[in-house]
């Protein structure tokens, strides 16, 4: 059974972080948004990213060599840990990832990896195609644009400590060369926050957000 994220319940209990995240949702070549919501010992995470970042490519992947690309970034962006760091001291395990190229009028791929008490049981990799568009635009509303790829992944991780997390660090970048920003929204006890993180200073001061 897949957890419901929390970030997606957060928001309900915070409607103007909500209508911020709305208005973030437009499609830019580089950027890429991160949600966090953090509960208890939890850490939810939701990554938003455009195609052509972390493929290299929006079209509709068809070629032995494109959807080999596919299941290779979307194996990457299952494993939340290598991308985003939040220190030993926090002491976070993965419960749950599970990632998905999403785009155009067609099905989608989907990447599901849950943690399990022997290791990692990778399942569900659905393989289908969509029609996409390559325009060079530097921004895309995916109500006009709906062939446009983008990639989605959800996070559930168990912290020893969360509070103890003073720095994230972004391997994300050193994964996909194309990412040159991270807008990231936090929610927690401590209310919310939004940051940008960028590729030549690839970390965030957590001091204070959890």
């Amino acid at each position: 059974m897949k957890h419901i994220p929390l970030f997606a319940l957060s928001i309900i209990a915070y409607p103007a972080f909500a209508d911020e995240t709305r208005q973030l949702d437009a499609h830019i070549h580089g950027v890429s948004q991160l949600n966090i919501a953090v509960e208890g010992t939890q850490i939810s995470m939701e990554l938003r990213a455009p195609g052509a970042d972390i493929v290299g490519f929006e079209y509709a992947a068809e070629s032995a060599e494109d959807l080999d690309a596919v299941e290779t970034v979307l194996a990457t962006l299952a494993d939340p840990l290598g991308l985003f760091g939040f220190g030993e001291a926090a002491g976070c395990s993965v419960v749950q990832a599970d990632a998905a190229l999403e785009g155009g009028e067609g099905h989608d791929h989907d990447h599901d990896h849950e943690e399990k008490a022997d290791g990692h049981d990778h399942a569900g990799h659905d393989h289908d195609h969509s029609e996409g568009d390559a325009h060079d635009h530097a921004e895309h509303d995916h109500a006009e644009h709906a062939g446009h790829s983008e990639f989605n992944a959800n996070y559930l991780l168990e912290c020893a400590d969360p509070g103890a997390a003073s720095e994230m660090t972004f391997a994300f970048f050193d994964a996909f060369p194309n990412a040159l920003e991270v807008e990231v929204q936090i929610i927690s006890d401590s209310g919310a926050a939004s940051f940008e993180v960028m590729r030549a200073e690839p970390s965030l001061d957590l001091s204070g957000a959890f």
